[in-house]
């Protein structure tokens, strides 16, 4: 049964009413979008900030001193201390910004990877990682001669605590662990994975780019040593993405990339790096959308990140009773702590066909392996379809993706 109007712990349609892509139709159908673990969408602030930015104060950051440069210097750093404040860092020194949770992992892999695996040492991953925390570890491992080691998942998507614990030695230098599965949806318990890693001397990154949408994120409280997200996750921009590191880590790290802003002296004998964390931060960076990305989190504040996870767990649990009842349709991830996505398979009938269909209906969902396909190895299934909601999204919604569904197996039969 729907839930009351009055129960709602949020106003879905005054939400609503902020993202205009909300209001277009697909193929003359209303647009019903439910693919928000891939990218979600923008609210007129964030797009208002971008037209804003072009348009009021475009300019070079914290090189210049006229008045262009001076605002958009402070805007930009405006949303370090907004991101700060989002995860609860201890310092704005401890954000650094990248494109993206891919090239977080990525720096952490070049620069505190390069330096401390070594040959025989152990990386620990799970097997429902996404692409992103799998490639750059085998990379590293393949140069340096050390090894990775895979946590399993069982049939319900949860990881096998147990192996975890048993994997871990005095030889596992990493562990990197995603906080909320892409594929799945499962919240796994990162505080006892960081704890006994911890323990063992190991370090710990959080990849957070499907959590920190939905969780309250609080990295102290955490205690991981690494946390990387994206922006586009989060109602904000593509291409912005935080890394979170402890700052004697980051203090301690080499270099990623050179050029400007980046160093503090530069001379054909020497080059002195810059303080944090700026000395990541190479380049002239993606000025306006960092800037927009403030306005997305300051849209989550606004509406209450609590009354946001209240609500998209109502629709989690009212799209997953309501899937239930499709003769033939099997969900993928069943564990009892979930985000609100929800993948699913039909029998004898491909994710893609159903995809296919169901965007002739105006519905918007994700098929395929998310790019985790070492998950679906496990499972033994080539994709899922993936329906993953945000708190635009609606209880009339689900039910449009239930009709589509239905109509959809009706034509393939």
């Amino acid at each position: 049964m729907i839930p009351a109007e009055q129960i709602l712990p949020i106003d879905v349609q005054h939400i609503r009413s902020a993202f205009p892509i909300l209001g277009r139709q697909v193929k003359g159908k209303p647009l019903v979008y439910l693919d928000n673990a891939a990218t979600t969408q923008k609210p007129q602030a964030v797009i208002d900030a971008l037209t804003n930015y072009y348009s009021g104060y475009n300019a070079n950051i914290h090189r210049g001193i006229h008045t262009l440069a001076e605002e958009a210097t402070a805007a930009y750093e405006a949303t370090r201390d907004a991101v700060k404040d989002f995860i609860n860092a201890p310092s704005r020194e401890e954000i650094i910004f990248t494109r993206g949770t891919t090239e977080s992992i990525n720096l952490v892999a070049y620069t505190w990877g390069r330096a401390n695996v070594q040959q025989g040492d152990e990386i620990i991953i799970s097997a429902m990682e996404h692409h992103s925390n799998i490639v750059p570890w085998q990379i590293l491992c393949e140069e340096k001669g050390a090894v990775l080691k895979v946590i399993p998942v069982n049939e319900l998507g949860e990881l096998e605590m147990d192996v975890y614990l048993s994997l871990l030695s005095e030889k596992t230098k990493l562990v990197s662990i995603v906080h909320v599965s892409n594929a799945l949806g499962t919240i796994n318990p990162v505080r006892q994975i960081i704890d006994a890693a911890h323990k063992t001397g190991a370090v710990v990154l959080v990849d957070g780019a499907q959590s920190t949408v939905h969780l309250h994120i609080d990295v102290q409280e955490m205690d991981c040593d690494f946390f990387a997200c994206s922006a586009h996750k989060l109602y904000g921009p593509t291409g912005v993405g935080i890394l979170y590191g402890k700052k004697d880590i980051l203090e301690s790290m080499p270099v990623f990339l050179g050029g400007g802003e980046m160093i503090k002296e530069v001379s054909f004998d020497k080059t002195t790096y810059n303080e944090l964390p700026y000395k990541y931060e190479a380049g002239t960076p993606n000025i306006a959308d960092v800037i927009a990305f403030k306005y997305a989190l300051d849209f989550i504040n606004a509406t209450g990140k609590a009354a946001i996870a209240q609500y998209e767990h109502q629709l989690l649990e009212y799209g997953t009773g309501q899937l239930a009842n499709i003769p033939g349709l099997h969900i993928i991830g069943r564990a009892r702590h979930k985000a609100s996505v929800i993948s699913f398979v039909l029998d004898k009938v491909h994710p893609q066909d159903i995809g296919i269909l169901l965007d002739n209906q105006g519905i918007a969902v994700r098929t395929g392996h998310h790019c985790a396909q070492p998950l679906m190895d496990c499972y033994k299934i080539p994709g899922t379809i993936r329906a993953s909601f945000a708190m635009y999204n609606t209880f009339h919604e689900i039910d449009a993706l239930v009709a589509g569904l239905n109509k959809a197996i009706k034509m393939l039969s």
